[in-house]
């Protein structure tokens, strides 16, 4: 077994992504020791049940004291309530980084609370499901998944390379790019379809000409799996959508454009229209799956296990 690539983990927050870092963390031997803090006593006494660290604090200050590397796991408009908290403790020489899907917001909340010595590089892997808690974390969610780094020009390169070794550890790829580029990329792939699913799920709900049961009774694919994202953590996703804002609505508004042009084409009866949209984006969906970052068997490659649900 190699040597252990950090030789303390603080996580702060301890949800689906906090857990699911902290047990591939023990299993592939990445650190020596995890200390675990988060505020709710109820939340740290089961991850204490299950298992997940060696240590654990309510109080996020002590957490990080002589820690190598610190992962803030909370909701992104939390970022610079918990840097302020532990920027008194943080040694000189540890990584401070995230896992938030806002990039800018966070650095801009973030970096000012920095100490001098301490590499900050703001970080997101991109892997999750609709499920939370300290349960819900498994050790392969981040297997073939890609984690982007956003250092901000002041980080260490030694820092970085050390961080990108982490996640490859975790069994991420690993890319780096500029804040505001990432949340302009995530505002396309992750943010705008979770707010088009909660609206489709949302606008089933209040039909009164449809019942709730004839709509749970009759789910197709395409309903049921908007549901799947439009169950995922309502505080989460408030945060993105007021941490990424700018980037967010010029995308609702490309999306609208579009949107239009189709209702149109279904207005005016424009057959080839809508066929070549359909055919280009089939493409898209091949694409993915030659990526490796979906499979082509039958229910989108997911089992009906809690793991992979």
């Amino acid at each position: 077994m190699s040597e252990p690539l950090f030789d303390r983990l603080a996580l702060i927050g301890i949800g689906l992504i906090g857990s699911s870092i902290a047990r591939v963390a023990r299993e592939r031997n990445l650190v020596r020791e995890i200390v675990i803090s988060t505020r709710s006593e109820k939340t740290l006494a089961r991850a204490e049940e299950l298992g997940l660290g060696d240590r654990y604090c309510l109080d996020a200050g002590e957490a990080v004291e002589g820690a190598d590397l610190v992962i803030l796991c909370v909701p992104v408009g939390a970022n610079e309530s918990v840097a302020k908290w532990i920027a008194p403790s943080l040694k000189a020489g540890a990584i401070l980084t995230d896992v938030g899907s806002t990039k800018g917001s966070v650095v801009r909340q973030v970096r000012p609370h920095v100490p001098d010595g301490v590499h900050f590089i703001a970080g997101h892997p991109i892997a999750g499901t609709e499920q939370s808690g300290p349960d819900a974390g498994f050790s392969s969610l981040f297997e073939n998944r890609w984690c982007i780094l956003t250092p901000d020009g002041s980080g260490d390169e030694t820092a970085i390379e050390s961080l990108s070794a982490f996640w490859k550890g975790c069994g991420s790829n690993v890319d780096v790019m500029d804040a505001d580029h990432h949340d302009l990329v995530l505002a396309i792939v992750s943010h705008l379809p979770h707010l088009i699913a909660y609206n489709i799920v949302g606008t089933a709900d209040d039909l009164e000409t449809v019942t709730k049961s004839e709509v749970i009774k009759y789910s197709a694919s395409g309903f049921r799996d908007f549901t799947r994202l439009a169950a995922s953590d309502p505080t989460m996703w408030r945060d993105v959508c007021l941490n990424n804002k700018d980037a967010i609505l010029e995308m609702l508004a490309r999306f609208s454009e579009d949107l239009s042009a189709m209702q149109r084409a279904i207005r005016w009866g424009d057959g080839d229209a809508l066929f070549d949209l359909f055919t280009r984006t089939r493409g898209i969906r091949r694409s993915i799956i030659e990526a490796g970052q979906e499979t082509d068997a039958p229910d989108f490659g997911r089992s009906h296990s809690k793991k992979d649900a």
